[in-house]
């Protein structure tokens, strides 16, 4: 039992009591708030502490009373790794002091007692002190002889800021309470707040319906890294299982010569640790990732734990697999779809350790090979603990390392994927069309606590999702897919040349696309003249020089008169950027927006400079309401950075 006089509760952010950490990247901060109080009419005083886990002392940010018994601070994260913070509150006998004495000087009862009080508090505070001490002692005799002489002047020295300035810098903490936790706070590298993905299968580099190498793929690299990708991201690269592999559209049987899907993984010529000898082999594989690598593009690789009925771990580990009482291996099924061509790991296992420390070794030989970013496919069909204990070993040899969770599941086990460990997380937002979805939802993500572990990366399509806005809403549907993806999230991805070359055939009734790149060679036209290439580079460099897109946690947004238009904004000290999107791909729509001018600095009645990023435009707005026009024949978005401070004078280029 101890005797605590200081409460401390309601601490923000805990997530889950404490169980798991906040996500920042360096630089960021992390807003502490919490209900700190005693009882009785003391006064209290708190701080918040913090550290990397490497370090062995405390550093302390004094936090500041808001009002009901709420306190912040907050610090800054500088470098990549762990951090660890907590809490302390104690009772403030100067501040309590000084604060009667000035009530009881007010009402003309202040004596000689009282000031011999604060001496003597004064005198303990010099014996905390370093540098100060002297001052502090000198302050103290001086309290006591103006208390003797002129009680005036020892109340003007008692409730002086230089005093008071002085006894903050060392506190009496003898009746002080610790928070019971210490909270973690994880800090990966800036790719995981910012990024641009691109998907390619390699297979289909070469062109022409052959089957594609990596030498062939390094001739894509340039012109990924000119549409301003900063990670290229490969379906699995391994060796494909002939046994059950599928043909064309998923048909259940493949014919002579038909490739068969990547997520087959396992052949005759290796495993999860082998190159597909059809792609050129490991020799081709590093060089490929080097040559990314110097053009600016980090490589993701998919880490799928899963087999080919003809993996060597079938045979070599039995034990790992369930097996059925016919004597045939179970094989992945979600009734009514089977995937007859892949067999799950059985995470049931006896064996459940040796399994464990082999797939884990899956992660560290490719890391080996020069990989730091890993899409994971399905993780939520395999244990939460697996991926809690992977991810944290993983963590401790390279906290460089990014892992981005594909699962399209139920939201409770997407949050907890993204709590226990995983990076970036897939969304809800390829079937988010409407402006109040995508409005809940992102208001869901950025404004409500998930905010502080959940990052959420939006893939506009996928090779297994072709929503049905983009299958029906032509050209205009793929641009404001783009555009909302790219600035609602400072993560987003494209599956590829599928996305550029709006490729919108889909199997009939399905969200699936005709003729799907999973289990065939494909030939792309990516010299055709209405690609989507050249505003996606455009819309990825607005992306890099503006920093207000940077980020995803400080989306708001904002009203407009029109549902068909969605309006929001995102702001970064001076840099202020609204965007105004249309979600109708076929006709014309106005809107009048209602700009946040207050936000903004704007004062009432001034005018202001907006540019229009996509389109080239400047303008000049007067007011919070604005109007726009969105043409999906043209432009169905605009993407506005707001000068809120228009310059004067000689400045005419300015607006030209």
């Amino acid at each position: 039992m101890e005797n605590k006089r200081i409460v401390i509760s309601g601490v923000y952010p805990e997530i889950d009591c404490g169980l798991f950490p906040v996500k920042r990247v360096p630089g960021e901060k992390v807003k502490v708030q919490a209900d700190i109080f005693a009882h009785g009419h003391d006064e209290i005083a708190a701080a918040l502490l913090y550290r990397h886990q490497a370090e062995n002392s405390w550093r302390a940010v004094p936090m500041r009373y808001i009002a009901n018994d709420s306190w912040a601070a907050e610090f800054t994260v500088e470098h990549a790794g762990i951090f660890i913070y907590t809490l302390e509150g104690w009772v403030d006998h100067f501040s309590t002091w000084r604060k009667d004495l000035r009530k009881k000087w007010e009402t003309a009862q202040a004596g000689q007692t009282d000031f011999q009080i604060g001496a003597a508090m004064v005198k303990a505070a010099a014996g905390r002190a370093d540098g100060d001490n002297g001052k502090l002692s000198l302050l103290a005799r001086k309290l006591e002889e103006l208390s003797q002489g002129g009680i005036p002047a020892a109340v003007e020295l008692a409730l002086s800021p230089e005093l008071f300035d002085l006894m903050k810098l060392y506190p009496d903490r003898s009746v002080f309470t610790r928070y019971e936790k210490e909270l973690k706070v994880v800090v990966d590298i800036p790719l995981a707040n910012f990024s641009a993905w691109y998907e390619i299968f390699p297979r289909s580099c070469d062109g022409g319906g052959v089957h594609g190498t990596f030498a062939g793929c390094e001739a894509i690299i340039p012109e990924i890294a000119r549409m301003g990708f900063d990670i290229v991201y490969l379906p699995p690269v391994h060796p494909i299982g002939i046994k059950a592999r599928k043909g064309k559209n998923n048909s259940p049987q493949a014919a002579q010569g038909e490739p068969g899907s990547p997520w087959a993984i396992g052949s005759p010529e290796g495993g999860h640790k082998t190159v597909n000898p059809a792609l050129g082999g490991m020799e081709a594989f590093e060089h490929f990732v080097k040559k990314a690598r110097q053009a600016g593009l980090e490589v993701a690789m998919d880490l799928a734990f899963q087999c080919s009925p003809d993996h060597p771990y079938v045979k070599e580990h039995p034990e790992w697999f369930k097996w059925r009482p016919d004597g045939t291996v179970q094989f992945a099924e979600n009734p009514p779809k089977k995937y007859e061509d892949i067999i799950p790991f059985d995470f049931e296992t006896p064996s459940w350790k040796e399994l464990w420390d082999e797939l884990k070794g899956i992660a560290l030989f490719w890391m080996d090979k020069g990989i730091r970013v890993f899409r994971v496919d399905n993780p939520h069909t395999k244990p939460f603990a697996f991926w809690q204990w992977l991810i944290s070993e993983i963590m401790k040899i390279s906290p460089d390392v990014i892992f981005l969770s594909e699962a399209f599941t139920r939201p409770k086990p997407m949050h907890t994927l993204a709590k226990l460990g995983f990076t970036q997380s897939y969304t809800y937002f390829t079937w988010r069309n409407s402006k109040t979805e995508l409005t809940d939802y992102f208001t869901e993500l950025t404004a409500t606590e998930a905010s502080e572990y959940f990052r959420p990366n939006l893939w506009a399509n996928t090779p297994d999702i072709l929503p049905e806005y983009l299958q029906f809403g032509g050209r205009a549907a793929f641009v404001i897919r783009l555009v909302l993806a790219a600035t609602l999230s400072s993560n987003y991805g494209i599956y590829g040349p599928a996305f550029e070359l709006f490729e919108n055939s889909a199997l009939p009734g399905r969200e699936e696309y005709l003729d799907s790149e999973k289990y065939e060679i494909k030939k792309w036209d990516r010299g055709k003249p209405d690609s989507l290439a050249d505003l996606i580079a455009h819309i990825n460099r607005i992306r890099r020089e503006n920093p207000a897109l940077h980020k995803t946690s400080n989306l708001r947004f904002y009203d407009c008169d029109n549902d068909s238009v969605i309006f929001y904004g995102k702001l970064a000290g001076d840099n202020a950027i609204l965007v105004a999107a249309s979600l109708d791909p076929f006709r014309v729509q106005s809107a009048r927006l209602r700009v946040p001018v207050y936000e903004l600095g704007i004062e009432r009645g001034r005018q202001y400079l907006v540019h229009d990023l996509l389109g080239g435009d400047k303008l000049i707005w007067t007011g919070e309401f604005n109007t726009v026009e969105l043409d999906p024949r043209t432009m169905p978005a605009r993407i506005f950075r707001v000068h809120a401070r228009m310059r004067r004078e000689a400045d005419f280029d300015y607006f030209m």
